[in-house]
């Protein structure tokens, strides 16, 4: 991995992410699939309390699947991406505005299975070394975004198991700032946070049902 440029020096725990990721079981519990491949920035920067922060979005509840969910940007590869990085930076950039020039990628995770879609989906994490304004381009396909400092995700008040109604396992899942985070995008974030050492003790036990509204039609 190379150094990054100037602008605000990506944490310790982020260089050595993509390391641990492989040589770890990542994320459990997620079938095997075949699918469209796709990718998603996981992208993480300075935060207002001096820690880090990560950006994810809200789905809009028009679309057909995973209606009105938290994501991190991105979705399928196109035939003009290079590579799956450059998948997710494009994505960022479609849905978010994201200004790419401002981030230093620091690897790719794990492929991962997306049940509903069956997507092939590859993590880039990133840092944002020189963040910039970031907004909602395309209110048909993202509602919301939003910078959620990992304080706020680590903090045990915002943790729990959520049991979805239709499948006979419950999965890590957290509620910060209005946004309900489960599913794959909480599965990804609780194995990164347990990775960087940033983890800390939560109830297990606390069970909840998903509301109907984020996973009835997909």
């Amino acid at each position: 991995m190379t150094a990054a440029p100037a602008g605000a020096p990506e944490p310790a725990w982020l260089r050595d992410l993509e390391r641990r990721a492989h040589e770890s079981s990542f994320v459990t519990q997620l079938p095997p699939t075949t699918g469209r491949a796709s990718a998603v920035l996981m992208l993480f920067g300075p935060a207002d309390d001096g820690g880090e922060d990560v950006v994810l979005t809200e789905r809009a509840l028009t679309l057909r699947k995973h209606a009105g969910q938290v994501s991190f940007p991105g979705g399928g590869a196109d035939p003009g991406d290079a590579t799956l990085v450059d998948t997710a930076l494009r994505e960022a950039r479609e849905e978010i505005g994201l200004s790419t020039d401002g981030v230093q990628v620091v690897g790719e995770l794990p492929v991962l299975p997306l049940s509903v879609t069956g997507f092939r989906v590859t993590p880039v994490a990133a840092w944002w070394r020189n963040p910039s304004p970031i907004r909602v381009v395309d209110p048909a396909e993202v509602a919301r975004v939003a910078r959620v400092p990992l304080v706020d995700l680590v903090d045990p008040a915002n943790r729990f198991s959520s049991v979805h109604p239709a499948r006979s396992f419950d999965a890590p899942a957290f509620e910060v700032d209005g946004l309900y985070i489960w599913g794959f995008t909480a599965m990804v974030l609780d194995a990164t946070l347990r990775l960087a050492g940033l983890e800390r003790p939560w109830d297990r036990d606390d069970k909840r049902p998903v509301p109907d509204r984020y996973w009835r039609g997909g």
